[in-house]
């Protein structure tokens, strides 16, 4: 059997997964098994469990269904371990490189302990030192291993279970387990300790726990924090049917009401019932105080005796004299931004609408992209909602005379910003824009992410520079309720990019359900109003920007490329969004559709797609024509902007890093060839998943029209999707 089984529940961290299970498996020590817990098969982060378990044997995914939390996850994982000890890590933390050698030497010295107590060291996820928590209270611990009496003070209740390894046999020999609900490795850590035999500490970092931006979930407020109450009961119920002696005893009350005081003494956590709590826990304060128990000393002893006498009115005026006023002000809203009118201030004092939407794509670029397209179906399924598109003012004439509108900055775009129950977005709403209590604000993205986003882009000083500040970058994403996802890997990446408490919607991309509707008629039509010639092979050249240049760069000579690649091949030039100057600079065979509003329109005229790094390749991929890479300058753009897979391992066509190679797979047909064919289907299948025509109507429905997840339309296989039809034939004879 293997010295240790790692066992790593995995809900709600999809994102991360992959660097604790590589640091893991990037261990010198390899006589492990490691366990990920997935909350089911087709969930995200079995995805990714499931790509490590076929290239190491040594993992071996298992299933917890959501509902059962985390105790659920780990007691799964602890059934389907074979290992000699169990050592417990979230989805979320790593091991410390050279961790499991470490632990194995220090149980060699030891002998087989009952639990291996060690250090853990917390890191703030953005800035910030990394502070030691168990230090302080393994440092008092006997140097080898030791009984329990002698060292009272280390129990469990104080440390995460993710801080120690458990013998296996000892664990189920005394049949023990997480206990259901919220605060369970206090409860865990609890009951091992009165269980234990033998003990010892390794005084050394083993884990890394990444502190997550939005905190920890115990520290949220909810009635949830009753359940620390019972565990505590639970804990001390044990001690005392075991007999527990009186200074072991003494310790585990202690350190226990330790953290119920805490929790009751901190306003937040406790937004209602805090008077309930308080007259709990000095019930179970009095039933279980050991006798000849000793009160601590100072504040905390002040509180001890506040509450065994079940005072709660003293108890709460040690909260401070400010909480009342803190309180009032978090009951206003208030703007970030000195600039915002004083109109907008007056507007928040207004009730919400139930009945209004707000619509923002681009920064106020016009009527496009998702936000257009869940405006679209909103107008079908959901009339009853008003609407008004937000734009900039030189964008304005350019509006369907249908769409309501307002511009910004104006009197209008206040109001309605200050009012609208809802607010959808493929970008951000300007930094002074305030996230109202039951607003509902929606984050739709504009692009699956190749090159590094949000804080991710932290560590490229160009992007980062462009960026700006990213704390108020992530006071932006507070206000998301729900983000959009177009396939996993977007689900993933966005969690680590944009770290935040909103949902994600794994419901494909709004603006690409054309892809899937439109008939042979729209080709057509679009095709006559871009001014394609008829019989002519129309590829559309997309670059993306690049962050070290100043302006836009074509990257390729488009006349030399048509001249050699073919008499009937025309180009669509559609630069970067940022190079729109709203005119087009059509020539020859080239046409420029830089200005036209829609790129799926674009993209349907289109009979083959050449990109370097955009993201338009996932979008494009839905219409399954083919797709060229040309990637002249892959390694200075993975220097400068940083990328989240190797594009060149996995394209979604034939790869051309020089104009005459790119031009030649157009001459010879390969760019439509079998291969191309076969790099195309797998890139469908991982970046294609949920676009199938139905993504606006699956986000009216939930987020407009308030149905329940399991009443949204399934999304529909990709090999029973039927893509637009392309208007050229696409295999030269």
């Amino acid at each position: 059997m293997p010295r240790f089984s790692i066992i790593v529940p995995s809900q709600g961290v999809a994102g991360r997964l992959s660097l604790a299970l590589d640091s893991v498996l990037a261990q010198s020590f390899g006589d492990f098994e490691l366990i990920p817990v997935c909350d089911a098969p087709d969930a995200p982060a079995a995805d990714v469990a499931a790509g490590y378990a076929e290239r190491d044997s040594r993992v071996t995914p298992v299933h917890s269904p959501p509902s059962a939390g985390p105790s659920g996850a780990r007691n799964t994982g602890m059934r389907a371990a074979n290992g000699v000890y169990l050592l417990f890590l979230d989805g979320d933390d790593v091991l410390v490189p050279g961790a499991l050698a470490a632990l194995a030497d220090r149980l060699d010295a030891t002998g087989d302990v009952d639990v291996l107590y060690f250090e853990h060291e917390r890191t703030p996820w953005w800035e910030g030192e990394p502070t030691n928590p168990a230090a302080p209270l393994l440092a008092k611990a006997p140097a080898g291993a030791f009984a329990p009496e002698r060292a009272p003070e280390v129990t469990g209740v104080q440390l995460p279970a993710w801080s120690a390894a458990y013998r296996r046999a000892f664990v189920t020999d005394h049949g023990l387990a997480f206990p259901d609900g919220h605060f369970t490795d206090v409860g865990f850590g609890g009951l091992v300790t009165i269980a234990a035999e033998r003990m010892a500490v390794l005084r050394g970092v083993v884990v890394r726990h990444l502190v997550r931006r939005q905190g920890s979930r115990l520290n949220q407020p909810g009635a949830h924090h009753f359940e620390l109450l019972d565990q505590t009961d639970l804990v001390l119920t044990r001690a005392t049917e075991q007999g527990l002696s009186g200074a072991r005893s003494e310790q585990l009350f202690e350190q226990l009401f330790a953290t119920v005081l805490k929790t009751a003494a901190h306003p937040r956590r406790l937004p209602a019932r805090k008077r309930a709590f308080f007259r709990r826990a000095g019930k179970l304060y009095r039933r279980h105080r050991p006798t000849g128990f000793r009160r601590p000393g100072g504040r905390l002893g002040v509180q001890h005796r506040l509450l065994a006498a079940g005072a709660y009115t003293a108890f709460r005026a040690l909260r401070g004299a400010n909480q009342c006023a803190t309180r009032a002000a978090q009951l206003v809203p208030r703007p970030r931004m000195l600039r915002t009118s004083l109109l907008y201030r007056r507007q928040l004092r207004r009730p919400l609408d139930p009945d209004l939407a707000v619509y923002c794509a681009y920064w106020g670029r016009g009527y496009t992209c998702n936000p257009a397209a869940i405006h679209a179906k909103a107008r079908e399924l959901a009339p009853h909602i008003r609407s008004v598109f937000l734009v900039e003012p030189d964008q304005a004439h350019a509006m369907p005379k249908d769409i309501d509108h307002a511009v910004i900055g104006s009197r209008r775009y206040w109001e309605v910003l200050a009012r609208a129950k809802y607010l959808v977005n493929n970008a951000n709403f300007a930094e002074g824009v305030v996230k109202r209590e039951g607003s509902v604000h929606v984050q739709t993205q504009h692009g699956t992410p190749l090159k590094k986003m949000g804080v991710d882009q932290s560590t490229y000083p160009v992007v980062a520079a462009a960026t700006g500040s990213f704390a108020k970058l992530l006071g932006r994403v507070d206000r998301w309720d729900y983000n959009l996802s177009s396939n996993r890997h977007s689900t993933q990446m966005w969690e680590r990019a944009f770290p935040g408490s909103y949902e994600s919607l794994e419901y494909g991309y709004p603006r690409n359900d054309v892809y899937c509707t439109a008939t042979a008629d729209d080709v057509a039509r679009v095709r006559r109003e871009l001014g394609v010639p008829d019989g002519r092979t129309a590829v559309l050249y997309a670059p993306t920007h690049r962050d070290h240049h100043t302006g836009f760069e074509a990257g390729l000579d488009l006349d030399a490329f048509c001249e050699e690649a073919g008499e009937d091949v025309v180009v669509l030039l559609r630069a970067h969004y940022f190079y729109d100057r709203g005119r087009g600079n059509s020539s020859g065979r080239i046409i420029d559709v830089t200005s036209h509003r829609s790129s799926e329109d674009v993209c349907l005229a289109a009979d083959a797609l050449v990109t370097d790094y955009s993201s338009i390749m996932f979008d494009y991929a839905n219409l399954d024509r083919p797709i060229v890479v040309y990637a002249d300058d892959w390694e200075v753009y993975q220097e400068t902007r940083g990328v989240y897979f190797d594009l060149l391992e996995a394209p979604p066509g034939p790869v051309a890093r020089t104009p005459q190679e790119l031009a030649g797979v157009f001459r010879d047909g390969s760019y439509a060839g079998p291969q191309s064919r076969a790099l195309r289907a797998a890139f469908r299948a991982r970046f294609c998943q949920f676009d199938d025509g139905r993504a606006a109507e699956r986000v009216v429905r939930r987020v407009l029209l308030g149905e329940p997840p399991e009443a949204i339309p399934p999304v529909l296989p990709l090999a029973e999707r039927v893509p637009a039809p392309a208007a050229a034939t696409l295999v030269r004879s």
